[in-house]
């Protein structure tokens, strides 16, 4: 099985000359003041952010008094995250790391994996990913995820969209195989004449395939919405928002 590329897929100069201009801090504050109130964060907590990227929830949620170690595979993005945390007056344990190798064991209320950060590896490894969340939290610890909605994906499926960014250019051509329920992006990025290929892939999961690997995982499932605002999750949600949490006497 081919595996994801992350230095091509997340280059660090590239993902932000395309989606900085979305990734607003007001989009940021949402997002976390919508978090806040779906988990009921009202006392300081310590939180495990997986997939951090460049820290953006991250260190929001810091500056709220929560005790935050994020965790990414992507150097160029912990480095912006770290300088964005002194900037803005937060401690913050940022670490460098593949999901599917983190060791913590019984250290967090909560562990979040945001923005489609989750289905990048084999059904297996995948599994091993949740099992590692698992691993990770406190009896009682809650884990919320949020990803694309697998059947508003295939109801509504655009084979091709284009970003155009003072004449530069980033292509997905995509396509989905229900048969592996992969998500696949022939993406292209030209940038100041050079052509550059960023092929990837995503398994997307539908709700009952995510409580069945939650189960396998030792975590219990307790909601799933259709966005952080707790909309109702239908066929039509472009989100899928999964939370789930660590009952006792879990062993995996």
């Amino acid at each position: 099985m081919e595996e994801f590329d992350f230095d091509a897929v997340f280059d660090v100069d590239d993902y932000l000359y395309f989606y900085s201009e979305a990734l607003t801090d007001e989009r940021t504050e949402a997002e976390v003041s919508a978090l806040v109130s779906l988990l009921g964060l009202d006392q300081p907590a310590k939180i495990l952010d997986l997939a951090c990227g460049f820290g953006r929830h991250t260190n929001r949620l810091a500056t709220l008094g929560h005790t935050m170690t994020g965790v990414d595979i992507m150097p160029g993005f912990l480095e912006i995250a770290r300088q964005e945390a002194t900037r803005m007056g937060v401690l913050v344990d940022y670490q460098q790391a593949d999901m599917r190798q983190i060791t913590f064991e019984d250290e967090f209320d909560y562990v979040t994996i945001l923005f489609t950060a989750f289905g990048y590896f084999s059904d297996e490894q995948n599994l091993q990913v949740l099992v590692n969340v698992s691993q990770a939290l406190k009896v009682g610890g809650r884990f919320v995820f949020d990803s694309m909605n697998r059947d508003a994906i295939v109801k509504n499926f655009l084979p091709a969209t284009v970003i155009e960014k003072e004449g530069n250019l980033l292509i997905d051509r995509m396509s989905f195989d229900s048969l592996q329920g992969r998500f696949y992006n022939k993406r292209i990025v030209i940038r100041d004449g050079v052509r550059k290929d960023k092929p990837y892939f995503v398994r997307l999961y539908n709700a009952n395939e995510i409580k069945d690997l939650l189960g396998k995982a030792g975590l219990e499932l307790e909601n799933v919405y259709g966005g952080l605002d707790r909309k109702a999750f239908t066929s039509d949600s472009r989100r899928m928002v999964v939370i789930a949490h660590k009952p006792s006497g879990v062993t995996v």
